[in-house]
């Protein structure tokens, strides 16, 4: 049977024998399942394009299963808060903008914003336009939007990018208070296990789902000790299967009722091969890498005289002093909305007088929002246009399946990777562009958190110079910052 059921109202929604392919014969999920009681707490986890994204977009009704059943309790709303804003919204005005969560916008529609924003520690003017706020503004907003209709159940994607630490406490409060159930994809473990009590594990590989009860870490090291199992398993089983191969090779030569002991040992061992486990391989990482950096380049890369900051929604410019050369590693900080993607932006585009970039830089940006990125074009020629003349194809592939992306995503558009592909697709672009200036805009935002003590050792041996934006103060300890601008003290 494919489509959805009422249910009764312990559990709220679950997923039986659920089928869903994008392409004929390429399952995203094969026969999912799983069910989710009324107040739990959930966080989706697996690997980039393992179709945690997918899962939300089954459960609002966006995408219909192939196979299987899809159940939700009667009459529950759902509210989803996305990674990020959509460009048709960035025109609208606050208000305009809560006002499409409704089909009829309802006479209270202002106090209503003002009681979502204040649920998200966030005060802004309704006239002010979207596009006009800041990510980890953004951010907030795109939670309240999702709040503003008192959700049954609330569906967060990587709620914590762009957001501050105080942002990010903020979550976490709300979430633990909240009474309504909440399916949370992150990739910020810390985050996760502040509120989590059972995950659902998406094998990439298998493309079965599992249900744990447990905070995150419990349910990581559970997962951790299942695959060691698994693999003990498997070298059991290789070694009875290479020792009976060789028996049955042995009594097949041999004639008579010896060649009919060898017929009963082959049997045999195809059973154990069939025996074997399908190792789960979610917990594969990025292989380390470096991060070339360009030679030909000397004296001040970057000089800074001047910056532009929001101070009570006002843009007001402050002189300052900061020189990079070779090896000098920038840190920007400052709350939400003060300035700081904006301050990279206008360096990367050259947009603003007092931001110099030395002539014949080659620059890598890093964009939380992946503005920098063409999603129209192929994965491949995405590449491809990082090459210099001294570099082929077959550096490029491996390179880039170095970051998980493999051939068989080379030819897909940007614009249909995940979140965490397109940022790992970001990573490879750098490694092969070898610049002399790295510009990196929260470059942990949508990484799977195994991933990243492999970029910060790498951020930290690279030879250039770098400017960074971070959240994570945890990720930010790794590397050796040699000097910080504040943005929030100017």
């Amino acid at each position: 049977m494919i489509g959805y059921e009422l249910m009764s109202e312990e559990v709220i929604l679950s997923f039986k024998d659920v089928k869903f392919e994008y392409l004929e014969k390429k399952p995203i999920l094969d026969e999912a399942n799983f069910s989710i009681r009324r107040g739990a707490k959930i966080t989706l986890m697996g690997q980039n394009g393992a179709g945690k994204s997918t899962i939300f977009k089954l459960i609002k009704g966006e995408l219909k299963a192939k196979e299987g059943l899809i159940s939700i309790t009667n009459d529950a709303s759902i509210g989803t808060a996305k990674q990020t804003m959509a460009k048709e919204d960035l025109d609208l005005s606050v208000e305009s903008y809560f006002s499409k969560a409704f089909e009829e916008v309802p006479g209270n529609i202002k106090s209503r914003i003002s009681k979502v924003l204040d649920a998200v520690d966030f005060q802004v003017p309704l006239d002010k336009k979207v596009g006009d706020l800041s990510g980890g503004q953004q951010a907030r907003l795109l939670l309240a939007f999702a709040l503003i209709k008192d959700p049954d159940i609330l569906l967060l994607d990587e709620p914590t990018n762009n957001l501050d630490q105080g942002g990010i406490d903020h979550l976490i409060s709300f979430l633990i208070m909240y009474d309504k159930t909440v399916i949370v994809i992150s990739h910020d473990a810390d985050f996760l296990n502040c509120f989590t009590e059972g995950v659902i594990y998406l094998d990439v590989f298998t493309r079965k789902t599992e249900l744990y009860v447990g905070d995150y870490y419990s349910v990581v090291e559970e997962v951790s000790r299942r695959v060691e199992r698994e693999i003990m398993k498997n070298a059991q089983l290789e070694k009875k299967i290479k020792d009976r191969k060789e028996k049955v090779n042995f009594f097949a030569n041999k004639g008579g009722k010896m060649r009919k002991l060898a017929q009963k040992l082959k049997a045999e061992t195809e059973d154990l091969e069939e025996n074997k486990v399908d190792v789960r391989r979610e917990d594969k990482t990025i292989r380390k890498f470096d991060i070339p950096a360009q030679e030909d380049i000397n004296g001040n890369i970057v000089s800074i005289s001047k910056v532009r900051v929001i101070k009570n929604h006002e843009p007001i410019f402050k002189n300052v002093n900061k020189v990079l050369t070779k090896r000098d590693r920038l840190l920007i900080k400052g709350p939400n909305g003060i300035g700081k993607s904006s301050l990279l932006r206008s360096l990367v585009l050259g947009t603003q007088e007092g931001l110099e970039i030395l002539p014949k830089v080659k620059l890598a940006y890093y964009s939380q929002d992946f503005s920098n990125l063409d999603y129209d074009q192929t994965v491949f020629s995405s590449l491809d246009s990082c090459l210099s003349k001294e570099m082929t194809e077959q550096t490029m592939r491996s390179v880039a399946a170095g970051f998980l992306i493999t051939g068989d995503l080379m030819g897909s558009k940007i614009g249909d990777l995940s979140e965490g592909q397109k940022g790992l697709l970001s990573f490879a672009r750098i490694v092969l562009m070898e610049p002399g200036l790295l510009v990196l805009d929260e470059p942990t935002n949508h990484i799977n958190f195994r991933h990243i003590p492999i970029i910060a050792e790498a951020i930290n041996d690279y030879q250039g110079a770098l400017i960074i934006i971070s959240h994570m103060s945890e990720f930010i300890k790794e590397i050796k910052i040699t000097d910080e601008l504040d943005l929030g003290k100017l």
